[in-house]
């Protein structure tokens, strides 16, 4: 007679909102096990009982055979008191202790809820929020954990019967899925104007109606609300871009389907995977020629930015147009996008003629996540909505638990303890009242839901951020003040489960240095508790500091000066801005209001403005995006750079702006131009690169800061360093831009506690 064992489980990871304790009793009956099993603020727990034989298959499948959307970090079983338990069931949460619980990010409509919307007929069919525990909203639904319904926005809606039923069959796909719904019993879909007075007809075929009259509408998704017109209507694009006040920033558009996103966009295969996948990015891909979308959509640049639908209230609106559609961030200019129905009528309907809305709340707002493909990987622009909150697992614990406050621009927090480090969704850049309440809401959300109480709070070295202030006005902790660029490499590091010591190219707009000026082009010997400046670009004044930004012609001046001296070259740009140029050029010679800055992301935008590519840039980064645009991709010429060999080196940017204005000068094409800088400046990386291994020994170089979202420079650095032999570390779960940073701060914080410790 078999022996009855049995054994407590406990199943740590991304195991709630995704179907998990239904697989596990599914599971427990194919196997003939008895036991229960349940959620709680760690996870997942259950019991089981039986022969020994049966529960080592079990266990074997717990893990092979999880559902789709579960990551299952680590399953820990010890005995238990055999109980002569019958039969397997759910049982109900404890009251929340200690959390540690994940949250499964938002997920895109699975096939099966998808099929059973855009069916002629049935229970579901035409409803906008039908969902199961394999797809639909999660994180930006709930309040708190463990994920109960009674827990996330969907708490207002009790089940009708028919719901109630799916809900409690072990044998359905609503098995315990938490924001299961219907038309009977779910939210429900309106059209208003914009005075919010309802409108007549069905809402969805209205609205679709709508904007094949020309009309701007405004959406609400998972995460916030949108802003959408047809993507081929340059009137309706055009009033979209007035009314919103964003002159040239690209939109993202919305494919009916893979196979319409195949006609605006070059697709390689894991760009379709990435298109098609749970997560349902905006995709940057390059644009083809015949592309059916208005030139205003993307103006000035060579890409699209495309997604699929994601949630079947856009999967029905996609069917009724039958045709891509405009679907941007639903804001004013740099505001946050808007996730509260009384805020989008205060603030949209200046631009929308209309809002295509529900009542189902949303807890917290997530943009829409952006990337990019490399060398057959995802490589992230913006990490939020289908990515949050899903943690990075990091080599090495935390000490002590981390709250690391981010940059200002760009801006994410990290809540940290054990090995997981919880990267927040995009906050935006924290210039106005919405942005930093968003930003301090989701750091007090995140605290509650990982039950993150800090002790070590990271911050930047820059004594204005609000970032910064934030995290020096609180109480009980330990302030660690992380430089700007070492927080960029510390964060490519963890991104690849590495510690170092590497040597770091950091490259990017700006941050605040040891020294007090602005640094941006660096070369630094970096591990994860510390940094030497290795290398950097050759320092140049920022005439009228914060303008240069604005102003890239600015920076045209002063990298001028510098490769120049008094004998500056005629240019057409010196002309085009006579009424100012020679006081910009003396303030960058007196260094009156002209800070010095070693910044790549400043040499770009002053070759992007001497190539009369980009003079005024009307959103940040503009000038090198579109620099970046211009590069004739066949050509392999390159300005020479020189590398000094002083400690630490200097890379001489005067020479690729000499090399710029004689091509200029000798009327060689913009495209070719633009390539030989990027090729120029890639060569030097690689060379100072050569010069710190054969001082330092070390073989591993990290890739990190905005400057390397340019696949152009990217490409040619990785290319030249392999060929040298280096170990090449970039990007992958993090963005290399200051979305990034916070996850440096946070794993630098816990390096330096660890230090202490051993002291």
């Amino acid at each position: 007679m078999a022996t009855v064992t049995r054994l407590r489980l406990r199943i740590e990871g991304i195991v709630q909102g995704v179907g998990f304790r239904p697989f596990v009793s599914g599971l427990a009956k194919e196997y003939g096990v008895s036991g229960h099993v349940g959620n709680d603020a760690e996870g997942v727990f259950a019991e089981i009982e039986g022969d020994r034989a049966k529960l080592d298959g079990f266990l074997a499948d717990l893990e092979r055979r999880a559902p789709a959307l579960a990551v299952v970090e680590r399953v820990r079983a010890e005995p238990a008191e055999p109980t002569a338990e019958r039969g397997f069931r759910i049982v109900p949460s404890p009251p929340a202790a200690a959390r540690s619980a994940l949250i499964s990010p938002d997920t895109a409509t699975c096939e099966e809820c998808l099929a059973e919307t855009l069916a002629p007929a049935g229970r579901r069919s035409g409803y906008p929020f039908t969902n199961c525990t394999g797809c639909g909203p999660r994180f930006s639904i709930v309040a708190d954990v463990p994920y109960d319904r009674h827990n996330t926005t969907m708490a207002a809606f009790d089940m009708c019967e028919a719901c109630a039923r799916e809900y409690a069959d072990a044998d359905d796909r609503r098995f315990h899925a938490q924001p299961v719904c219907c038309p009977e019993c779910g939210p429900s879909l309106r059209l208003t104007g914009p005075d919010g007075v309802p409108a007549e007809g069905e809402p969805l075929r209205t609205a679709a109606e709508w904007l094949l009259d020309g009309r701007i509408l405004a959406v609400k998704g998972l995460g916030g609300y949108h802003l959408a017109v047809l993507a081929d209507d340059e009137r309706a694009v055009r009033a979209l871009r007035d009314r919103k006040h964003r002159e040239d920033k690209p939109f993202a558009l919305m494919a009916p389907d893979l196979e319409w996103a195949r006609k605006l966009v070059r697709l390689e295969p894991v760009g379709e995977r990435v298109l098609a996948g749970t997560h349902r990015p905006i995709l940057l891909a390059p644009r083809l020629s015949g592309a059916q979308v208005a030139d205003t959509v993307a103006p000035g640049s060579r890409e699209l930015g495309v997604m699929l639908p994601y949630t079947p209230l856009h999967h029905l609106l996609a069917r009724h147009l039958g045709r891509p559609f405009v679907l941007t961030s639903g804001n004013v200019s740099d505001e946050p996008i808007v996730c509260r129905d009384d805020d989008a009528l205060k603030r949209l309907s200046r631009i929308a003629d209309g809002f295509l809305t529900h009542d189902r709340p949303i807890q917290v707002r997530t943009d829409d996540s952006v990337v990019r493909v490399f060398r057959g990987r995802e490589l992230l622009v913006r990490r939020s909505r289908g990515y949050v909150p899903a943690p990075v697992t990091t080599a090495q614990p935390f000490p002590r638990p981390v709250l690391a406050c981010g940059a200002e621009l760009k801006n994410t927090f990290c809540v940290a303890k054990g090995n997981r480090a919880f990267v927040s969704h995009h906050i935006g850049d924290l210039k106005n009242y919405e942005t930093l309440r968003s930003f301090t809401e989701g750091i007090a959300h995140f605290r509650r839901l990982f039950d993150v109480t800090p002790r070590l709070v990271a911050h930047d070295l820059h004594p204005e951020y609000l970032s910064t202030k934030y995290a020096l006005e609180l109480t009980d902790v330990d302030a660690v003040a992380v430089q700007h660029h070492h927080a960029h490499i510390a964060s490519c590091l963890a991104d690849n489960g590495a510690s170092g010591p590497v040597i770091g190219v950091a490259f990017d707009g700006l941050g605040f240095g040891t020294d007090a000026t602005l640094w941006g082009g660096e070369l630094l010997i970096a591990d994860l508790a510390d940094f030497r400046r290795a290398g950097h670009l050759e320092p140049v004044p920022m005439p009228g500091g914060e303008m240069a930004v604005r102003e890239p012609w600015r920076m045209a001046a002063a990298h001028l000066l510098a490769a120049y001296g008094d004998d500056l070259p005629e240019l057409d740009l010196a002309r085009r801005h006579r009424t100012r140029w020679h006081t910009v050029v003396a303030l960058a010679r007196k260094g009156v209001n002209a800070p010095l800055t070693s910044s790549a992301g400043r040499l770009f935008d002053a070759v992007s403005a001497i190539l009369g590519v980009r003079e005024v840039a009307r959103y940040e980064g503009q000038a090198a995006i579109e620099l970046e645009q211009r590069v004739a991709p066949d050509e392999h010429g390159a300005y020479p750079m020189t590398v000094t060999d002083d400690d630490p080196l200097i890379l001489r940017s005067g020479d690729l702006v000499r090399g710029v204005v004689d091509d200029l000068l000798a009327d060689v094409p913009v495209d070719r131009i633009a390539a030989r800088f990027h090729n120029g400046l890639s060569r030097a990386v690689v060379t100072a690169a050569r010069v710190l291994r054969e001082r330092t020994g070390l073989g591993t170089v990290a890739l990190s800061g905005g400057v390397f979202q340019n696949l152009t420079l990217l490409r040619r650095v990785v290319d030249g360093l392999e060929g040298e032999g280096f170990q090449v570390l970039v990007h992958s779960r993090v963005p290399c831009n200051d979305g990034g940073i916070s996850l440096g701060q946070a794993v630098v914080a816990a390096a330096r506690d660890r230090s202490a410790d051993s002291r």
